[in-house]
């Protein structure tokens, strides 16, 4: 029998524990009962960045602005994926424009960005939007 898995509530930032068995079962956090993989990209902002890192599923940051082009065309591609990957990844998005601080603390020099958190440090780093099967080769190529 496996360990549960701890991950944040994209909601409340609460740490739940989750059994490896359960995270297709829709599971609710402790605290404010709200979905805690809920199959699409959260919002990541300078407040809630920290506690998200934490936790044994991948974090997958998409950094975008409102006015990039790419990054608008990337944004259902990003949906999708967080769809096809829920309970093995969890993905969101950080705005650049609304987080410049935190957008600075992570070297962001180009939009979009993806980069790969894995026990709350950084493994991959891919500058560009990307078609679906691409990113999801990316990912697997990280270990997803």
């Amino acid at each position: 029998m496996t360990d549960p898995l701890l991950i944040p509530c994209p909601a409340c930032n609460g740490l739940n524990r989750i059994p490896a068995q359960r995270l297709g079962d829709t599971p609710t956090c402790g605290r404010c009962k709200a979905e805690v993989l809920p199959g699409k990209p959260l919002e990541l902002t300078q407040g809630n960045f920290a506690s998200q890192l934490k936790g044994d599923l991948p974090l997958l940051v998409d950094v975008w602005a409102s006015w990039c082009g790419p990054c608008k065309a990337f944004a259902p591609t990003f949906s999708q994926a967080a769809a096809q990957l829920q309970g093995r990844c969890r993905l969101g998005k950080l705005d650049s424009e609304a987080n410049p601080q935190l957008a600075g603390q992570l070297g962001i020099r180009s939009i979009p960005s993806l980069i790969l958190f894995k026990g709350g440090r950084e493994v991959a780093r891919q500058s560009g939007a990307l078609p679906l099967p691409q990113l999801m080769d990316w990912l697997r190529s990280q270990g997803l």
